[in-house]
């Protein structure tokens, strides 16, 4: 019991690593804030982003890509619900299990992406004003998330 208070939890006999941990969340929360001024902050215009008029769709979609595969939620999904649905007495091995669940979660999502991707692009193109709406709201709802995350650590 001779820890620091900051680093123990309380009830905790272990003197586990709190403090790192909400001052994580402190800086999470700001930085969701951040990009939520910054999306309030800029034009929703059509054609304002030169990254987008000067990258090739090839450029964009091994970007995007990208991103979603450095996604952690994705691999957080396969660790904690692939499992129960694999069989290692079945006749299959569990790599193959694993390969055929992987492969059926990454095509639905490439299915559920393209659909939101083409609509968006249908209904946002014809109506700039959707576009800015969706833009104001989003960066809103981000800052509003991220006070939420902020009162919560001050609270608690």
């Amino acid at each position: 019991m001779g820890r620091p208070k900051r680093w123990a939890r309380p009830g905790s006999d272990r003197g586990e690593l709190v403090e790192p941990a909400h001052r994580a969340h402190r800086r999470g929360a700001s930085c969701l804030m951040w990009l939520g001024w910054g999306v309030l902050s800029r034009s929703a215009v059509r054609g304002v982003s030169m990254e987008t008029i000067s990258s090739s769709r090839r450029q964009l979609m091994l970007k995007g890509a990208g991103i979603s595969g450095l996604n952690p939620k994705a691999l957080l999904l396969y660790f904690s619900l692939f499992p129960q649905f694999i069989d290692s007495a079945a006749g299959w091995p569990v790599a193959a299990q694993t390969g055929l669940l992987g492969g059926l979660h990454m095509v639905a999502c490439a299915v559920v992406y393209l659909g939101v991707g083409l609509l968006a692009r249908t209904v946002l193109k014809t109506r700039p004003s959707a576009a800015r709406a969706v833009t104001r709201a989003s960066g809103a709802m981000m800052i509003v998330i991220g006070g939420f995350l902020q009162a919560e650590r001050l609270v608690g």
